[in-house]
């Protein structure tokens, strides 16, 4: 099976960003049921085959660098969240699409024969005159 064109890995970049914008309301995290024990002797749940006290469901989601942010759900918005994050795994799936079909287009793409990049030949990098300062240190 031959590679696909130019216009056809376009066709398909843009079918992926009309995906994204049918996505609708996601968010990140999960969704966990617990229950626990609430420790005194005399409750129900202190009794050995006792689940405890529950079903209590928690969003969580990673909030930056070792940090996890959570909230109890209440009972009427659990579905809803859920549906939420499960529509982030197809957003972040979508996203992950799209880069490999962006890095086809690239490679595919023909080159304009310099690199951007690149200074011209002859000129010499340095600073521009806005970059100086304009008052100098006391």
């Amino acid at each position: 099976m031959s590679e696909p064109s130019l216009p056809e890995l376009e066709a398909e970049r843009d079918r992926l960003f009309a995906v994204l914008a049918s996505l609708g309301d996601f968010r990140r995290g999960s969704v966990s049921e617990n229950y626990r024990k609430c420790g005194k002797p005399n409750c129900a749940c202190a009794q050995p085959d006792h689940p405890g006290h529950g079903p209590r469901f928690l969003w969580t989601r990673s909030a930056g660098r070792r940090k996890t942010v959570g909230r109890q759900l209440a009972a009427g918005e659990v579905a809803k969240v859920r549906r939420e994050v499960a529509r982030h795994a197809e957003f972040a799936s979508a996203v992950e699409q799209v880069v490999e079909v962006n890095e086809k287009i690239c490679e595919a793409r023909p080159s304009a024969g310099t690199d951007a990049l690149s200074a011209p030949e002859g000129e010499k990098g340095g600073s521009s005159p806005r970059s100086r300062r304009r008052n100098p240190p006391r």
